[in-house]
Parts: structure tokens; sequence; C-alpha cells
């Protein structure tokens, strides 16, 4: 029984020590022992930067083609994908009405112009009654003069003069009250012609029409839409850049578009204009760029990648992006210090195609490291490290 016992102990012993061992093990597997990494000596160069920046394909000039008056929407000629030409007709709409209103406008015209040739009678007739009057009153002051007729028949006749200038008086302002009202009556007319113009819906340029709304029969007001029309002759993407790439980039510089629908193939462009507000939030600016050759299948607002190539400079400390990393939303590097990994954070330039610029935090002469190819394991701060 005491045999047993020894035996179980020493048994149980062992076990605990081998466990011990391999704790150890692990520890120093997982705290000491060297990770491989790849290593970078610092170094000033030149250096090409490449902007890029995402965004869609837009038009230049885009169109909503609406009505300038309510009204039911008898006709639309054209459809979603036609091209169209200035001067075309891509809608009508219901002109009864309209008709109507020009006819009785014409006849109020009509109205008005017979009454201005009623009134010019009336004128005529007052001014030869006036005239009649004048001599008559003449006649009688000369007899009175002569003692031949009495003042009261000269009374009676100045008394029918002025009635007589009255009524030539009222008729002229009959008449030009007939003419304001012929005026009115023509202006009236022009405005229900011009509104009988507004059934026509044409096409203000030569585009693509990108969007259909409605159809006939659907009753339509000022300022919705029925079609969506785009001008072809400038389309570009434009693109959100980063505002750090602002100084280096100019109009004319070459571009390359990477359409998400076609992720293998790039197109060439160029920048054609460069936005001058930056969103305050995101901190990024809008860049035009024109591309030379559409896909075949393309739309309004489809998703494209595009890279510019900025402005060179030399004599600036530049790194492989692979061994940039990124802790709690700041950039920095693993620096070597005697076989050691140690952060550092570091102020970001301009980015290239793999490369990118530092502008603070590294030196000359330094190696920052990363861990191999095949390397599960992420580097600590303070992690040793064997440089192969």
């Amino acid at each position: 029984m005491l045999n047993a016992l020894k035996s179980l102990t020493v048994s149980t012993l062992l076990w605990l020590i081998a466990i011990l061992i391999i704790l150890i093990f692990a520890v120093y597997w997982l705290k000491f022992k060297p990770v491989p990494v790849m290593a970078h000596t610092v170094a000033k160069g030149d250096f090409h930067a490449e902007v890029t920046g995402t965004g869609a394909l837009e038009a230049r000039v885009k169109t909503t083609i609406s009505p300038r008056i309510q009204e039911r929407l008898v006709n639309v000629l054209v459809d979603q994908g036609d091209t169209v030409k200035i001067g075309q007709l891509l809608a009508q709409l219901d002109d009864a009405e309209l008709k109507q209103q020009v006819a009785v406008a014409e006849a109020s015209l009509s109205a008005a112009r017979a009454t201005v040739k009623k009134v010019r009678t009336d004128e005529a007739r007052a001014r030869a009654v006036l005239k009649q009057t004048q001599l008559q009153q003449r006649r009688l002051a000369d007899l009175v003069s002569q003692k031949a007729a009495s003042q009261e028949e000269l009374d009676k006749a100045i008394e029918n003069l002025r009635l007589a200038e009255a009524d030539l008086k009222r008729s002229l302002s009959t008449i030009e009250e007939a003419q304001s009202l012929t005026l009115s009556a023509k202006q009236n007319l022009k405005l229900r012609q011009e509104q009988l113009t507004f059934i026509e819906l044409r096409s203000p340029y030569d585009g693509l029409v990108i969007r259909r709304d409605r159809n006939p029969g659907d009753v339509v007001v000022p300022g919705g839409s029925i079609l969506q029309l785009i001008a072809t002759s400038e389309i570009w993407i434009s693109a959100w850049v980063d505002e750090t790439a602002m100084a280096s980039l100019r109009v004319g510089q070459p571009a390359k578009v990477v359409f998400r629908s076609e992720p293998e193939r790039q197109y060439p462009g160029e920048i054609v204009r460069l936005g001058r507000e930056t969103d305050r939030e995101t901190r990024e600016f809008v860049v035009d760029v024109h591309v030379e050759q559409l896909p075949h299948n393309w739309a309004v607002g489809q998703r494209a990648e595009v890279s510019i190539k900025a402005e060179g400079q030399t004599g600036v400390i530049v790194i492989p992006q692979q061994f940039l990393l990124w802790q709690e939303g700041k950039p920095g590097v693993f620096l070597n210090n005697h076989n050691k990994a140690h952060w550092r954070s570091i102020v970001l330039g301009l980015y290239g195609a793999d490369a990118v610029e530092v502008k603070q935090g590294l030196s000359v002469g330094e190696q920052i490291v990363q861990p191999s190819e095949g390397q599960s394991k992420l580097l600590q701060d303070s992690q040793a490290v064997v440089v192969r």
C-alpha cells in the first residue's frame, strides 16, 4: 500500500513537471522567441505620388424634361436609351383646352378692333357736330353785334358748342379705352398662342435619354419629370480625392480609370476640372476626370476607381506601403532596435502606387520591419525579431 502511494506520487510529480515544461516552452514561443521579419532601410529618393479616388460616371449637362403647364400627357415619343437630336420632339400634351383659349382670345381681339372702329365713327360725328356748332356760334355772335339776334340765342349757341366739345372729348376718351382693350386682347392672344407651344416638349441639345418617368394618360405638373436627358458631348468621372493631394494636381494630368463592372481593364483619361470646395467631414474634394473611351455598356452613376500620376518630388523619405501599419486609426511602423520591434507613429504625405511618403517620424538609416511572408503572428511592441 505504501509502495503504491509512493509510486503514484512520483508519477504525479513527473506529470506536473512535464506540464510546467510545456507551459514554459509555450510562453517562450509566444513571447520571447524571435519573429522572422523582413526589413527595409529608410532612405531618401525620388517619388511620384499616385493619387487615388473613388467616384461615379456623371454627365456635365443633365436636364429634366418637364412641362411648363399642368396638362394631360398624350404622347411620349422616346424611351430610355434613345439618342436624340437638338429640337427633336420628345413628348406632347393635350392641346384641346389651349386651342379653345386661343380661339376665345382671337374673338376678344376681333371684338376690341370692332369697338375701335365704332368709336372712331362716333368721333367723326362728334367732330362734325362741333364744327357745326362753332359756325352757328360765330354767326350768332355777328348777328348780336349787329342787333339782329338776341343775346339769349347767342347763349344757347355757346351752350351747344360746349356740349359738342364735351361729346368730342368723350369720344376721344372712348377711343383711347378701346385701343387699350385692343392692346390687352393682342397680348392675351400672344400669351395663349405661346402657351399652345408648351404642349410640345423638344430636346434642348443632342443627348441621350437615361430615364423615362411618365406615360401617356398621366397628368403632369410644372417641374414634374417626364424624361431625364444628358448631353453625351462631355461625360466624366467625378472622383473624391483626399485634400492632401490638392497641391500636386493640375488640369491635364493623365489618369487611369477602372470601372467596377470591368475591374481587369484600365481606361485612359485626364483631369478636366478640379473642385474648389472640400467636404468638411471627409476632407475630400472632387476631381473630374474625362474618360477617352467608355465601356460598351455604361450607365450614369456607375462606380469607378481613379488613379492619377501626380507631380514628382525629389529628396523625400519614402517607404513601401507593405511596411505601413495602423493602430487606433493612426499610421506608424515597427522599428528594429537591437533586434526588438518598437512601434513609432509617423506623419504621412502623398501615396504612390506601392509606396508612401513619410513627412515626419523617420530618419535616414533607420530600419523598419514587418513579419515575413507566411507568418501569421503579428508584431507587438518590444517583440524580439530576427531579420531574414
